[in-house]
């Protein structure tokens, strides 16, 4: 269903339509305002300075602006017409109500005519779903095109979706927020975890659902929370409409929703540049791990948990709130809880006799120990993997290591973690044994 209110009167009735809108110009401020521009003139000057409604002009009624609504109808971009209508007015430039009329019966769309059924139209409308959904045209291999049409002929029947593709110098965290400012029900993600991350983020710690429809390389935050890969499942996983809460983290006070690596994870992801991505999918990660393991050279740290520094020579340390099976590197546990209010941490330890190729041969026996692991969902048994749940986390090291965090380079060590438990709440399936 689109997110459009089209508002049309008469000369004589444009009062009474300028004092419902003031009426109910909170539930209105969830939609976007389209009006003749007469009326939307007489309707932004009669509003508070402060109010959240958004309108936009048409051409006037008697030049046509009541045409450009119905076409708007007829391409299924309005959610219903609010037209106060005249019945005894014989003005031959007053906008004509039948052209409205045939055009929201044809696509069946809610008609207003007077005051009582504006408030039953309004009133139905407060208890349609508003979705704002955040889209990144350009994430995965699809047609995008196709996959925003399937995505609205799933969600549209029961769900009112307002789409905003995201644009280059626009971050989607700023555009999620925009629309929670505005009025939403729900905020949907679809495009790689760069998208979903960064609108997950701009969402954590409020009341505000998310939900994903994962398009991207890896989807590891879907995968990570049980959420389809599939378009078509998770689109009908937002329509169920369960939420459940996970766990959100922070790094040096920014969001964290998946993980962070230091070393070895972060120069991988360096490695798989976009270009890489593009070309061989989730094999350029595998690739690219592949060759840092060659070039990887080892670092000490100092790992500070509650003012206790303990001191390792390691190659890679992994900070975790959620990951999937795929994040072999936050393996050390098997598998990572992303609602236990606790942190992952997985260490890959680098014994101080081990030089070169004995090394790296010892990384690659961590490496398939913490892929069983995960494959399993056990424990790694492996003497150069140290694995901890905690709250919060400081790490420095000797030389600075490159930092990662949900798949961005971010700077630098020294960085601090810290949980926050239930901070985001997620569509997903209902859980299952």
């Amino acid at each position: 269903m689109p997110t459009t209110v089209a508002l049309i009167a008469h000369d004589s009735q444009k009062n009474a339509l300028v004092n419902f809108v003031n009426e109910y110009a909170k539930l209105l401020s969830r939609y976007q305002l389209i009006a003749t521009a007469t009326t939307g003139d007489r309707i932004l000057q009669a509003i508070a300075p402060d109010s959240s409604l958004t309108l936009k002009k048409c051409l006037p009624g008697a030049m046509g602006g009541d045409i450009q609504i119905a076409a708007l109808v007829a391409e299924n971009q309005i959610a219903a017409v609010i037209f106060l209508t005249d019945s005894l007015s014989t003005n031959h430039c007053t906008a004509d109500v039948n052209t409205m009329l045939r055009m929201c019966q044809l696509h069946n769309v809610p008609l207003a005519t007077n005051l009582a059924t504006a408030r039953a139209v309004v009133l139905s409308l407060a208890k349609s779903r508003i979705a704002h959904l955040i889209f990144n045209p350009v994430s995965g291999q699809g047609n995008p095109n196709q996959d925003l049409k399937l995505i609205r002929q799933i969600l549209e029947p029961q769900i009112q979706v307002n789409v905003i593709c995201t644009e280059v110098g626009i971050s989607p965290g700023e555009q999620a927020r925009e629309a929670i400012a505005a009025g939403t029900d729900l905020i949907l993600a679809s495009g790689g975890d760069g998208t979903v991350s960064a609108v997950a983020e701009a969402i954590m710690q409020t009341d505000t659902p998310l939900g994903v429809i994962p398009r991207g390389t890896a989807n590891a935050f879907s995968v990570a929370l049980g959420i389809p890969t599939n378009l078509r499942a998770a689109c009908e996983t937002i329509l169920a409409g369960t939420t459940k809460q996970v766990d959100v983290a922070t790094c040096n006070g920014a969001p964290m929703v998946l993980l962070a690596g230091i070393g070895f994870e972060a120069e991988t992801v360096e490695r798989a540049n976009r270009e890489m991505k593009n070309r061989l999918g989730i094999l350029a990660y595998i690739l690219a791990g592949m060759q840092q393991l060659a070039d990887q050279e080892v670092f000490e740290a100092d790992i500070d948990i509650n003012g206790q520094v303990n001191k390792f020579q390691c190659v890679a340390i992994t900070v975790a709130n959620a990951a999937p099976p795929t994040s072999v590197m936050a393996q050390g546990f098997g598998e990572v809880l992303a609602d236990d209010g606790l942190l992952d941490v997985t260490i890959g330890l680098t014994p101080l006799e081990a030089q070169g190729l004995g090394a790296r041969l010892q990384g690659m026996g961590a490496i398939a120990d913490l892929l069983t692991a995960a494959l399993v969902k056990r424990p790694a048994q492996n003497e150069d993997i140290l694995s901890l749940r905690v709250p919060a986390i400081k790490v420095t090291t000797h030389p600075p290591q490159k930092v990662v965090v949900d798949g961005e380079i971010v700077g630098t060590t020294p960085v601090a973690f810290q949980c926050i438990s239930k901070g985001l709440t997620i569509l997903a399936p209902i859980a299952t044994e």
